[in-house]
């Protein structure tokens, strides 16, 4: 049976916030362009790429923005739950719960790249307990199932 996260989704500025909060939180700095960049990050409906974000961002800035300085920053949000990155497209999305610390299983369209996820902590403790059971540390199920979204299987 699977077990599932109930949590609060943010949205606007209280998500932005809310990320502020945990980047801070977590000992980093809440600088301006780490705002900038997550503000671009949340306002898109995909899963974005750094050089998207850059592009974004430079223009809301008026200057060119570097993808690699975006990068980094999309590195960091990662590691402090801002964000998630979905593997195989090397795009990010924003996680809307970013207090919330599970392990998100992406459904990811193959048609128009939208990505959902849920949460199933018996499939994602399972694919843990695995990695350790044959001598692995640090553990980080990456789960994306493909196919269809409804709108594209139509």
């Amino acid at each position: 049976m699977a077990t599932h996260h109930h949590h609060s989704e943010h949205s606007g500025d209280k998500l932005i916030k809310e990320a502020g909060a945990v980047l801070s939180e977590a000992g980093e700095q809440w600088t301006a362009m780490r705002q900038d960049v997550f503000r671009a990050l949340a306002a898109q409906d995909r899963p974005a790429s750094a050089y998207d974000i850059a592009e974004q961002v430079g223009n809301a800035r008026g200057k060119r923005v570097a993808a690699n300085s975006v990068y980094r920053i999309l590195d960091l949000f990662v590691r402090t739950n801002l964000a998630n990155r979905i593997e195989s497209a090397n795009a990010y999305l924003a996680n809307a719960h970013p207090g919330c610390r599970h392990d998100c299983i992406f459904l990811i369209c193959d048609d128009c790249g939208q990505a959902d996820h849920f949460d199933d902590d018996s499939l994602t403790g399972g694919l843990r307990q695995a990695g350790r059971d044959h001598g692995y540390t640090n553990v980080r199920p990456v789960v994306e199932l493909r196919g269809l979204c409804r709108e594209c299987a139509g």
